[in-house]
């Protein structure tokens, strides 16, 4: 079992910058994968972005080049680094172990929401 809490959500103007954090506890951190997936009102949810547990980063088109994906295994902690972001990047901001063979994920946090305003 493995505890997941975002925090770092919040009102940012369009071209401003935001730095998620997602603190885990319970199994050990270091082994798994781990990732951001978002979901904005009427959409379904989709994949943001996902490090493995060496570090390799993997980035949706959309956020490429705007969004950073980072860890820290002592702290048990992943960061995702926002910068330019765009009214379209408003969502609820979930983190998840993630299976990196496939991005699918597997243990959720509660979500933080992100709101971009124009």
């Amino acid at each position: 079992q493995v505890q997941l809490v975002e925090s770092g959500g919040g009102l940012v103007q369009a071209g401003g910058s935001l730095r998620l954090s997602c603190a885990a506890s319970g199994r050990t951190f270091s082994r798994y994968a781990m990732g951001w997936f978002r979901q904005a009102p009427g959409k379904e949810r989709e994949f943001v972005s996902a490090i493995t547990w060496i570090g390799n980063t993997y980035y949706a088109d959309v956020v490429r080049g705007r969004f950073t994906l980072s860890r820290d295994n002592a702290k048990t902690t992943v960061y995702l680094q926002m910068n330019s972001l765009k009214p379209e990047d408003t969502a609820i901001y979930y983190c998840a172990t993630v299976d990196i063979a496939t991005m699918a994920p597997g243990y959720w946090g509660q979500g933080t929401q992100v709101t971009v305003s124009s």
